[in-house]
C-alpha cells in the first residue's frame, strides 16, 4: 500500500480519516470522501469489539462531524446485503436503504451492496 501511496499510506488522503478510542484502545476508523451529490463513509470496527455499540457511536459521531464539513450533503455508505449486524448498526444510527440490491466488484471479488443513506 505504501509503494501504491493507498490507504492510509497516502498522505494526501490523510485528512479524510478519523480514529475512534476507548481510552488506550483504537476502536475503528472512518474514511469520510466528499462526493458530487453527498459524503460518502467507510467504517472498520475492530473485530474483536463488534457487537458492542462502538459502530452506532462511531456513525453518530461521524454524522455530525459529515454536517460541519459539508452542511448540504447527506452520509451515504455501502454494506453488503449479507452484512445484516451492519444494516441494523447503521439503521440504529439513523441510515436508511436507499434503493435496491447492486452488485460491485471489490478487490475481494463481486458483492452484492446495498447504499444507505443519512440526511
Amino acid at each position: 500500500m505504501k509503494a501504491l501511496k493507498r490507504g492510509f499510506m497516502n498522505p494526501a488522503a490523510e485528512n479524510q480519516y478519523y480514529g475512534f478510542w476507548d481510552r488506550d484502545v483504537l476502536v475503528g476508523y472512518v474514511k469520510l470522501v466528499e462526493c458530487e451529490d453527498c459524503v460518502s463513509v467507510g467504517i472498520g470496527v475492530s473485530p474483536n469489539l463488534c457487537g458492542k455499540h462502538y459502530g452506532r457511536q462511531i456513525m453518530l459521531d461521524i454524522y455530525d462531524i459529515s454536517k460541519k464539513l459539508y452542511p448540504d450533503k447527506s452520509l451515504s455508505l455501502e454494506v453488503r446485503t449479507w452484512n445484516k449486524r451492519a444494516i441494523k448498526c447503521y439503521e440504529k444510527a439513523g441510515f436508511r436503504i436507499d434503493g435496491q440490491a447492486y452488485e460491485l466488484t471489490t478487490g475481494i471479488g463481486i458483492g452484492t451492496f446495498y447504499r444507505m443513506i443519512k440526511e
